[in-house]
């Protein structure tokens, strides 16, 4: 490991991005993206394609993009699609027209065949072709002549000259039935014979027998006997006698049995059982069938039972739904049969009625319901969801069961991972290893796959604003209330749903709200049928991941990273993936995932009879709300009224908190109910710094504090002496009390044995000790755990499955402690070794009140509030996150929730001292942890300068375009415009992402660009999205301050995959939230020596120097305009880092704002390039100096009118569009200024490797010394 880290990372480059300005950049930006109208062209094809819905149309787009965009759509998939589709046209939709649609199958073949458009020919190609042949080749009763077609011999020929298996094409999925297998099998015999390949024909016939005798897994059960089939005779061995003969029988050539051998072939690994994996496969393949027929049959029972009327019955979810869901496939199959003769009417509107096509109207129904479901309460709107959120939602959930339905009919058989070989995950064999095998996995996937293409943004919202608005138009609800005066039951039907506007920091935002009986049934009532497989753990290990979106669940799609709005990110996975640089992530991933859990019984039961209960305890949220409703004195004044209205929006917001959060508590509850007694997984992805999260929203161990309580690994281990003592530790840990060292954390839970023992025999019996912990759940879940082992026979050898911690401490400064040497740092962090573990926080929460025992003094309001109240449980998230970029405005809503919960401040002046404590706190971390404020600073100019930077190769292209926008502008007649001024060109060609690798070879982007949002009009509204496959302008400094927290955020990711990997290897079961690791309590010693050697390996690997090494690579030709660095803060800034800029002397006399970073080079050496020679800059130039001119007479002519000097002063009148402000006249002059300047610096450009800031000094603190410290994480 310490020599794989040692090593340069693996680099990914890709180019960067043009503006959408450019005139050249869709056909650049194709290199690594596919922009939307070509994407939605795709999707069309796809939609058009399936079932044969519209090959016609499909066709003809197909061919225009072939014609038009050459090298866009090079994906033998969609090749093989067509010819799929046309064999299957002539075969039954157009068997009319059938000559047609043959020749052009064969046609096609013929030009994939020829190279013409670089098309990799696969098994898939040959298999649909000899498909063809059988079916209207010359033996064929269905004989086409004169189409082209290819013999069998010369199809052979290209096979065999491709390396590609023969048993392949025999397996594809092509072949529908076994019969036709079987008869490629003797055409490809035939054909091998006439060209004399008899290692063919072994090997077809070696093929026909694993087909036909498959080797069973139940090897050593006695066989059952095989339905044995008649032997067809050859026509030349048929018998010319009359007498009968007896028949021959033969075993029947099964096509499965073939796919699956070569699918253990491929791998070399044991299929998954199949009990397991069949009801894994059940949970995916029929979640809407399942939920429907539950529905319906609890419809039914009620109407048997005459309990079908409103006065007898209690509004209830799933009747609810189950009455949605048959009123809307009503109206969405009358919805979709308009659309279609609408469209068929007006052939050039954008078509939807393909993509509305592609699944089922019963299964687009509870899609849309089951979405619009698990919405509720997201995105910060309380009862209610976002619209264009909604929208897109639904849109992607048809998108993906349309995509599973795909998956499933591939019935692709693909084993689990095995266990890492002798040679470990970093040694050259071992890395070689794991990319081969990938290489293999994923290329039999992709052959076994059938051709789909993603959906843009606008296509989901166009679709889902459909579904969405049907679905509102038909969901009614009984609201049934008592009149205040007459006691009569009232009740009225009302929409379950509704459309509306709020505004939100001052823009108009369109919600769909639920009904409030809805939103109250919903936290109530049983959700097991609103929960998608694609939101649940799994039965079986998660597929092993082989690329993007090849891994995980069986059947539903899943990306292996979580972009945001980003397909540059996922470009560079994509190509990382395909050069094998990214092989430990997938490994990391698929350790991840194959960790086996189970739903702790004990714990459950529990949990159930506090739930249901209603009451409030161990942080459940009640079921009502018991906060008292402020109330408004009679004769109040404005202050008075002013206070009762702040406190009455708080007690609003904390109600809706509190229904929000039992919603969320059910769906947990009932998964785990779900789950009972099984062994479950959970599939991983990362995000795009590469940190990994459990896919399974609702439940899993990286959840709240009952989330992690109901769960423990499905394999247990003997406690052993060491491992008990862990126990206990964790119990403490727990509990709150954590900052003792480890024999105090162990005789804490010796003294509170009887309250523990009693937690664990009457949890809400007896005292509920358990519930004043930090962490009840999982408390009370050790509690049991501990009490089971010490009343056993031999403690020692309990056999233990609860999952153990071992914390970092503030792990974010941890690294930068590292990264910088910091001795002083390291020592508040728990790198160095000590007595006892130091608490940062409570260290800072002290420095805090002695500043507000200063600010007393003065006479500061809330630092008498705050004084003696500052716990380190009020700055820990302030502390902890500081390092991570947080900002005062993020600082203070944190400080400002932790004072709410102590409940020790007034509604209304918690938001002044939050404030105040926010700037209090920050100033003290700044004075403590200066080596990680160094670091930061380096990382934060950095990403400055490589997003204010320009591609070498694009400046003379970039002023050549500007200067013709230019001209065009100056010609054409009509409205004025503000002329484009050079530093705005030129902000517009900052297109440039920091982008960065990780030791383990992960390729970082950065997504932060300038929204470029489209407007989309959908049935129900107006929505503004955002365009991914449009790149725009990098936002300089959202990529600048995000930079420092998302690079520690990769480091603590890339050691917690290093630890995952060193734990797979040593045989340890492995878990971790972030910088939590988890394992049996038995292992945490070998566990803590394992992630004190990954730590050193990666920060002994000198990880700053190789982040300046790859940036001067990665960067090696990029210029920054001088115009864009020329403001007093930024130079200076560079300055204090030591940044300089190389120049001759005569440049130094035109770049006299830069004196104090410029030194001059006698040797006439530069840093700085200049286009002096370009023509384009030259007339540029010429033309600014011109408009400059003009637009100085012109002022001069406008001050002369308005203030002719015969002109007497006029006291009483005054013109206010005359008046200037200060501050708008400072504003003024300074963007003049900065035009000048603009036009001044304007062709000369800095290289960026040049202009980097030194690395910042390291201090003397060695990271080896972690080894001695016990605290590093406990």
């Amino acid at each position: 490991m310490e020599n794989f880290l040692q090593n340069p990372p693996r680099y990914t480059f890709l180019p960067t991005p043009l503006p959408s300005i450019s005139s050249s950049a869709s056909a650049k930006n194709s290199s690594w993206l596919t922009d939307s109208a070509t994407q939605d062209s795709l999707a069309v094809i796809d939609a058009c394609l399936y079932q044969l819905f519209d090959v016609p149309r499909a066709k003809g787009i197909f061919d225009r993009l072939r014609r038009d965009t050459p090298g866009k759509i090079l994906d033998v998939r969609m090749y093989n699609a067509f010819l799929e589709a046309y064999v299957n046209m002539a075969t039954s939709k157009a068997a009319d027209n059938r000559e047609f649609w043959i020749e052009c199958a064969w046609e096609l073949f013929a030009t994939m065949e020829a190279g013409q458009e670089k098309i990799e020919l696969s098994a898939g190609t040959y298999s649909i072709m000899l498909k063809a042949w059988l079916r209207f080749g010359p033996d064929s009763p269905d004989h086409i002549p004169d189409t082209g077609a290819v013999r069998p011999t010369d199809i052979l020929t290209s096979i065999l000259s491709r390396d590609i298996p023969v048993e392949n094409v025999v397996a594809d999925r092509v072949f529908e039935t076994s019969e036709e297998a079987a008869e490629v099998i003797k055409l490809l015999s035939k054909a091998a014979a006439e060209l004399g390949h008899t290692e063919v024909i072994t090997q077809l016939g070696q093929t026909e027998a694993i087909g036909a005798h498959y080797d069973d897994i139940l090897h050593d059960v006695p066989e059952v006997m095989p339905v044995m089939r008649v032997k067809k005779k050859e026509p030349s061995e048929a018998s010319t006698e009359d007498e009968e003969q007896e028949p021959e029988y033969e075993v029947p050539f099964n096509l499965s049995n073939l796919r699956r051998h070569l699918s253990r072939v491929c791998f070399a690994r044991r299929v998954l059982p199949e009990d397991v994996a069949a009801r894994q496969k059940l949970l995916e393949d029929t979640v809407y069938e399942t939920a429907m027929d539950r529905l319906k049959h609890e419809s039914d029972m009620f109407e048997q039972l005459g309990l079908d009327t409103g006065h007898l019955r209690q509004p209830d979810l799933r009747r609810w739904m189950w009455d949605w869901h048959t009123k809307l496939q009503d109206r969405l199959n009358e919805e979709i049969q308009n659309i279609k003769l609408i469209e068929d009417k007006k052939e050039d509107r954008l078509q939807l009625s393909p993509y509305l096509s592609l699944v089922k109207p019963e299964r687009l129904s509870l899609i849309t319901i089951f979405e619009i479901m698990r919405l509720q309460g997201s995105g910060g709107v309380s009862e209610g969801m976002k619209t264009t959120r909604a929208l897109i939602a639904v849109g992607k959930a048809v998108e993906n069961e349309y995509k599973a339905q795909i998956c499933k009919k591939n019935n692709i058989d693909l084993p689990t991972i095995g266990r890492v070989g002798n040679n470990g995950y970093f040694s050259n064999l071992g890395y070689n290893s794991l990319l081969e095998r990938r290489i293999v996995a994923a290329r039999h996937m992709s052959d076994g796959e059938a051709w789909t293409a993603a959906w843009t943004q606008a296509t989901r919202a166009k679709i889902g604003g459909i579904l969405v608005e049907c679905l509102m138009d038909v969901a009614k609800v009984t609201r049934s209330a008592t009149h205040k005066v007459t006691n009569e039951v009232l009740t009225e039907v009302q929409p379950a749903f509704h459309h509306t506007y709020e505004h939100s920091r001052g823009q108009k935002l369109g919600v769909i709200r639920l009904n409030p009986v809805v939103s109250e049934r919903l936290s109530n009532d049983n959700v097991r049928d609103t929960i998608h497989p694609r939101h649940l753990p799994m039965l079986v290990k998660p597929k092993p991941w082989l690329g993007l979106k090849k891994g995980g669940y069986m059947f539903s799609e899943v990306s292996a990273m979580r972009f945001k709005e980003s397909v540059e990110q996922q470009s560079y996975l994509n190509h990382a993936s395909e050069l094998g640089n990214v092989e430990l992530v997938y490994a990391g991933l698929d350790v991840l995932g194959s960790t086996p859990w189970q739903i702790s019984r004990k714990v459950f039961d529990v949990v159930l009879k506090v739930w249901n209960s209603g009451e409030k305890l161990g942080k459940l949220p009640p079921a009502v709300f018991s906060d008292p409703e402020p109330v408004l004195p009679e004769g109040a004044d404005i202050k008075t009224r002013t206070t009762y209205i702040h406190r009455m929006k708080g007690w609003t917001q904390a109600k809706a908190n509190n229904h929000s959060d039992r919603c969320s508590v059910n769906y947990k509850i009932e998964i785990a109910r779900t789950f009972l007694g099984d062994t479950i997984y959970f599939p991983h992805n990362v995000d795009f710094r590469g940190r990994a999260y459990p896919i399974p929203p609702h439940l899993n161990h990286i959840g709240n504090d009952l989330s992690r309580g109901l769960l423990i690994f499905a394999e247990s281990k003997p406690l052993g002496e060491r491992g008990l003592r862990w126990l206990q530790i964790h119990l403490a840990n727990l509990y709150g009390y954590d900052k003792a060292n480890f024999d105090e954390r162990v005789q804490f839970v010796q003294d509170h044995l009887d309250d523990i023992f009693d937690s664990a025999t009457k949890p809400l019996e007896g005292r509920q000790w358990w519930t004043h912990a930090d962490d009840p759940w999982q408390c009370l879940g050790t509690c049991m755990e501990l009490h089971a082992a010490l009343t056993s026979e031999n403690p020692t050898e309990y056999q233990s499955c609860l999952p153990v911690h071992q914390d970092g401490t503030c792990n974010g400064l941890q690294h930068y402690a590292a990264l910088g040497g910091d001795s002083r740092g390291a020592q508040q962090v728990n790198l160095s070794a000590g007595e006892r573990p130091s608490d940062v926080y409570t260290y800072v929460g002290n420095m805090a009140e002695e500043i507000i025992k200063r600010d007393i003094a003065n006479g500061e309001k809330y630092a008498a509030m705050l004084q003696g109240k500052i716990t380190r449980k009020i700055v820990k998230q302030t502390v902890m996150t500081t390092v991570y970029g947080v900002t005062f405005i993020g600082a203070r809503e944190q400080i400002e929730r932790q004072l709410k919960l102590t409940k020790q401040f007034e509604e209304e002046e918690v938001w002044g001292a939050s404030a105040y404590l926010a700037k209090v706190v920050l100033s003290c971390i700044g004075d403590l942890f200066t080596g990680a404020k160094d670091i930061q600073l380096w990382l934060t100019l950095c990403a400055r300068l490589i997003s204010k930077a320009i591609p070498g190769d694009r400046i003379a292209e970039a002023l050549a375009e500007y200067r013709a926008r230019k001209n065009k502008k100056s010609k054409s007649r009509g409205r004025k415009k503000k002329p484009e001024q050079p530093h705005e060109f030129l902000r517009k060609e900052q297109m440039t992402s920091v982008v960065w690798t990780t030791p383990l070879g992960l390729p970082i982007v950065q997504p932060y660009r300038k929204p470029n949002r489209k407007q989309i009009v959908t049935s129900m509204q107006t929505v503004y999205i955002s365009d991914p496959n449009s790149p725009s302008e990098v936002n300089t400094m959202k990529q600048a301050s995000a930079f420092p927290p998302n690079f520690i955020h990769s480091l603590d990711a890339t050691h917690m995959m290093l630890t995952a990997l060193e734990c797979r290897t040593q045989g340890l079961t492995f878990a971790a939230v972030h910088d939590s690791y988890w394992t049996h309590a038995c292992d945490i010693d070998e566990m803590s020596g394992i992630i004190r050697d990954t730590f050193i390996a990666l920060h002994s690997s000198d990880v700053l120097k190789k982040l300046y090494d790859e940036f001067k690579e990665r960067y090696r030709n990029y210029k920054i305009p001088l115009a864009s660095i020329h403001s007093g803060v930024l130079a200076k800034a560079l300055k204090q880092a030591g940044a300089r800029i190389t120049v001759t002397p005569e440049q130094a006399k035109s770049l006299q704002s830069f004196s104090n970073l410029v030194d001059v080079s006698d040797t006439g050496d530069s840093s700085i390039q200049e286009n002096a020679d370009s023509a384009d800059l030259k007339a540029l130039l010429v033309d600014l100096a011109e408009e400059r001119e003009a637009a100085k007479l012109t002022q001069e002519s406008n001050n002369s009118e308005e203030h002719p000097e015969e002109e007497a002063e006029e006291e009483d009148e005054f013109e206010e569009d005359d008046w200037e402000s200060p501050r708008a006249k400072a504003a003024r002059l300074r963007k003049a200024n900065e035009d000048l300047q603009s036009i001044e610096l304007l062709g000369k450009f800095v290289n960026l490797v040049d202009l980097l800031p030194p690395l910042p000094k390291k201090g003397d603190f060695k990271v080896e010394a972690i080894k001695a410290s016990q605290y590093f994480f406990s």
